[in-house]
């Protein structure tokens, strides 16, 4: 784990994984259960997500971010009949035990408090030999839960043997990426988000070394692909916003030549940030579109985009459908709800109607992400449907604002979405994050006034923010998803206006 210095070999996973194991079948879980699991990135997190694995079981990996009431929610909604947590969480985990009453037993790394056993005597009383006939488990993972509470997002399970079970991100980070056991990975995103688990698994599975970063560090990432050697990596943009804006002398000071492939997804990359990062990294940069319900998984590589500025790639397991609210399919060029047509199966747990708003009349299924193909059949994404703005009658797509708004030179990150307007209905409002907060009203204003007038060089007066707010921190999630319904839902409701 870079920065703290932590480091387990494959020997050593194995092992601490097997017994993880034996301890779960000795509680009386079976293929099939479930198991939540909600710490920060802990040094032994993947052995602990393995030995779930190893045993069969359906599990959870909550944000360590949630509140008590959120993650008592999570962990009982998913049938949870194990909950590991580490001293990191102890005030919470002691907060949901009675919440939680179908959790049977309780386990804590680094100390134990009432109601819980210590991890590491627990595990280490169990022997280091496999499980016989071991069946593959998975992930039972929760959307973000951008509107109403987060959803978990079940895949058909099958039991599998697990020696011969790779999962579908193996294939891809071999074909795609040339991921193999000389390999080294670096995870800068928290490990129980979706795309950072899967891959750091695939990863592992495949023989690679996996670096795990506590938390992202726009210097501290860069330190670590020339401390480890890093050959392959997976980031959010805003990632690459926050190394782009460090001081030129800093970002030459690091060597990134061993780097072999850069992934991105999770959202939208502006393109001029995308256009210096391949400027500055080289012709390694790769980007997907996918969810965590595994419905289709869209690509391109660098070469690609370049030659499709904007495109978020191609589908490769699937086919799009672009569709109008009544499910037709709309021209090429044109914008519409993105559909994928896959084999893949999912349902949201326990809510048949999310489920049901998910499909298409024709079976296929959406992310609720709205875009367009070009004659290429390249994939752009212009925003979430949810936070298109209606401002007289005309659609509007924050996303295109918020790409402009991020590449001023004085702004750190950004949201743009739409306020009550008594003649409009709606209007665009943004809130920034500066990089230096403005001393008085009146630099607010001046500063305000700059960058309505920096995005108005580039889009229609129309798409451009009618007034600027600065806060010195945007509520984003560590893997760089931006919490706009937070912001949205406070200027609505101190409007006195429901959404």
């Amino acid at each position: 784990m870079a920065g703290s210095g932590f480091t387990q070999s494959f020997a050593e996973l194995d092992a601490a994984a097997n017994r993880l194991s034996h301890l779960f079948r000795a509680a009386g879980l079976q293929p099939g259960d479930h198991v939540a699991i909600c710490m920060e990135n802990h040094d032994h997190y993947l052995e602990v997500i393995w030995g779930c694995h190893y045993a069969g079981l359906i599990y959870t990996a909550a944000s360590s971010r949630l509140t008590s009431n959120e993650l008592a929610y999570i962990v009982d909604d998913c049938g949870a009949r194990v909950f590991i947590t580490s001293k990191y969480k102890a005030d919470q985990a002691a907060e949901i035990i009675d919440a939680t009453p179908k959790v049977e037993l309780r386990l804590m790394l680094d100390a134990t408090i009432d109601g819980y056993e210590s991890y590491e005597a627990a595990v280490a009383a169990q022997p280091a030999e496999p499980l016989a006939e071991r069946v593959a488990g998975m992930d039972m993972l929760y959307s973000s839960g951008t509107t109403g509470m987060p959803k978990g997002v079940l895949r058909s399970y099958v039991e599998e043997p697990l020696e011969s079970t790779g999962g579908p991100i193996v294939p891809l980070l071999q074909l795609l990426f040339a991921v193999d056991d000389s390999s080294v990975y670096l995870s800068p995103a928290p490990f129980y988000h979706a795309a950072p688990l899967r891959f750091c698994m695939a990863a592992q599975s495949l023989g690679a070394t996996v670096v795990g970063m506590e938390h992202f560090d726009a210097e501290g990432y860069l330190a670590a692909v020339e401390k480890y050697s890093v050959t392959h990596s997976q980031v959010v943009p805003t990632m690459f916003v926050r190394m782009l804006k460090l001081d030129p002398a800093v970002r030459e000071k690091y060597d990134v030549s061993s780097l072999k492939a850069v992934i991105h997804a999770a959202a939208p990359c502006p393109v001029p940030v995308k256009k210096q990062m391949i400027e500055w990294f080289g012709p390694v940069i790769h980007e997907y579109y996918a969810g965590t319900e595994g419905n289709g998984f869209v690509y391109c590589n660098s070469e690609q985009w370049l030659a499709h500025e904007g495109t978020v790639g191609m589908p490769l397991n699937c086919v799009l459908h672009i569709c109008d609210d009544e499910g037709n399919e709309v021209p090429q060029g044109e914008s519409g709800t993105v559909f994928f047509e896959s084999e893949a199966t999912f349902e949201y747990h326990n809510d048949p109607e999310k489920t049901k708003s998910s499909r298409h009349p024709k079976g296929w299924s959406t992310l609720g992400d709205v875009g367009y193909l070009d004659e290429d059949g390249f994939l752009y994404l212009t925003d979430r449907k949810a936070y298109m703005i209606i401002s007289g009658g005309v659609n509007i797509y924050p996303q295109e604002a918020e790409n402009v708004l991020v590449t001023h030179p004085k702004v750190v990150d950004v949201a743009v979405f739409g306020v009550p307007n008594d003649d409009f209905g709606e209007e665009v409002k943004a809130v920034v994050q500066p990089k230096e907060m403005p001393a008085d009203e009146a630099g607010a204003e001046a500063l305000a006034n700059e960058l309505i007038q920096f995005c108005r060089t580039q889009l229609a007066d129309v798409k451009c923010p009618r007034s600027i707010d600065f806060r010195p921190e945007l509520p984003r999630h560590p893997t760089g998803k931006l919490y706009k319904r937070l912001l949205k839902d406070e200027y609505w409701q101190a409007a006195g206006r429901q959404i």
